[in-house]
């Protein structure tokens, strides 16, 4: 009898482990949930992206929040990629302070970034100022809007949650990206009054030498489905300027919401709902587009559009093939790492302030140093007495089992994404550039030596070495993850 009562003892407790471990497991599955909310704004506002702002008076395609959650039982991870050229951090941290207070997300499980489409109008203040009590900070009224939107988004994608499985592909399309910075033969004159070497966008002609930097051909992807093989979204990233060939005044998402569009018709994923999502995050593309200045440029030019929906729908179909390939998991550790650094606000040299007192100053007809030098005088002043000494800007790290994901404030140079991967200890490796915020042009030491529309003052406003310092923190947040 003692036998018999010790053995149902055993039985029961082998059981009740059994049951428990079976608790964890399911604890700890894998789920997933994406949206789309559209943010497109009232026509009549400037559209911002160049240097002149015309008012919006079409809308060609809308803008959007297109938002992924990732969810591994024990942690979740949220990226929240809006259509616009680039956000203010005032912007992203009133969303986040939204989701940390009403879905207890961490804000360091929360990455925020811009695609950086051309054709939107300004996230960034321009309007009146008013404090909503949802938002609780003084935003302007598109602002406001957007932010509740970002916040809409994710509160959409957490109910679009489901049992899920991941996957990580890359394929490398080289046709599509040139490094628009050149060297020159001779030197130019910048709008601040510097000789230089280097020259963006110089067009195609004799005085050319090479191409001032690298490119980075590839396509990385994280595909995410159901646990019965529904494509739930596609989370892509790739290293090129937006495309543009938008008619003046319209509105349009460009080529990042057109490869999103083309992946959900390839995937045939029809009108179920939840809808799949397709998404295109920028990689390191500050000194990448899509034009070919080795090359003299085509007679006939292309009508509006075609350009850029033929860049989305052929890094789409070299995904697709790529897609069919793709070894699915759906036992996933997720990880995050975030950390702020302060960096020092570059200032005028005394030779810079007296070049643009003098072109300040000057009322003739043809340009002392350059076509642009009365927009650079008038940027460097209100520079010189509006912006502060140091920026604190937000560096953030995902890990989602052996893929590193980092991310950082500026347009990017593409040899610092490539560094970032060199150095990188996870298997696979991509960088979201102007995310949590956006403080201009971001190049390397030796490319701040050759000059350039990225590199002159108050297109670049940090210390010329932010780059180097950067780079070594986003490598110790994968040293941690790892």
């Amino acid at each position: 009898m003692i036998r018999i009562q010790r053995l149902l003892g055993l039985i029961l407790t082998i059981s009740t482990v059994l049951f428990s471990k079976d608790l964890i497991a399911q604890d700890k599955v894998f789920q997933a949930g994406a949206s789309i909310t559209d943010i497109t704004p009232h026509l009549g506002h400037p559209i911002v992206g160049n240097y002149n702002s015309p008012p919006a008076t079409y809308i060609h395609d809308p803008l959007s929040v297109r938002t992924l959650v990732l969810d591994d039982g024990a942690k979740e991870l949220v990226f929240v990629i809006v259509d616009n050229v680039h956000i203010n951090r005032e912007v992203f941290d009133a969303a986040k302070a939204m989701l940390d207070r009403d879905l207890n997300i961490p804000t360091k499980d929360v990455m925020m970034a811009s695609t950086h489409t051309h054709s939107g109008i300004s996230l960034n203040g321009e309007g009146l100022k008013s404090i909503s009590p949802e938002v609780g900070v003084a935003l302007d009224e598109y602002q406001t809007f957007v932010v509740k939107r970002m916040v809409d988004g994710v509160k959409i994608a957490r109910e679009n949650k489901t049992l899920a499985k991941i996957a990580f592909g890359s394929v490398d399309v080289l046709e599509h990206v040139f490094n628009r910075r050149w060297i020159m033969k001779d030197s130019v004159m910048s709008p601040l009054g510097q000789l230089e070497i280097a020259k963006m966008n110089p067009g195609h002609s004799n005085a050319l030498l090479r191409p001032a930097g690298p490119v980075d051909p590839e396509v990385s992807f994280i595909a995410v489905e159901s646990k019965d093989g529904t494509p739930i979204a596609l989370l892509a990233n790739y290293s090129l300027h937006y495309v543009g060939g938008v008619p003046r005044g319209h509105i349009s998402a460009d080529y990042f919401a057109a490869f999103g569009n083309r992946m959900g018709e390839l995937l045939e994923t029809g009108s179920d709902l939840p809808a799949f999502i397709g998404i295109m995050t920028n990689g390191t593309s500050g000194d990448v587009n899509n034009n070919d200045y080795s090359k003299p440029r085509p007679k006939e030019s292309l009508p509006p559009y075609a350009k850029m929906h033929y860049v989305a729908n052929d890094i789409a179909e070299k995904v697709y093939q790529e897609y069919k390939q793709l070894d699915f998991q759906s036992e996933v550790k997720l990880g995050s790492a975030l950390s702020e650094m302060t960096l020092n606000v570059r200032r005028a040299t005394p030779e810079i302030l007296t070049n643009v007192a003098t072109v300040r100053d000057y009322e003739g007809s043809k340009p002392l140093f350059h076509s642009l030098e009365k927009t650079y005088s008038r940027r460097v002043f209100n520079m010189e007495s509006a912006y502060p000494d140091s920026v604190n800007i937000v560096l953030q790290s995902f890990a989602i089992n052996d893929i590193g994901i980092a991310s950082l404030p500026f347009e990017v140079f593409t040899q610092i994404g490539l560094d970032i991967k060199a150095k990188s200890p996870f298997k696979n490796t991509f960088t979201i550039e102007l995310a949590n915020g956006s403080y201009g042009y971001l190049p390397t030491p030796e490319q701040h030596k050759l000059g350039g529309y990225e590199t002159w003052l108050t297109t670049n406003k940090v210390q010329k070495d932010a780059s180097v310092l950067i780079t070594e923190q986003l490598i110790k947040h994968f040293q941690q993850l790892k």
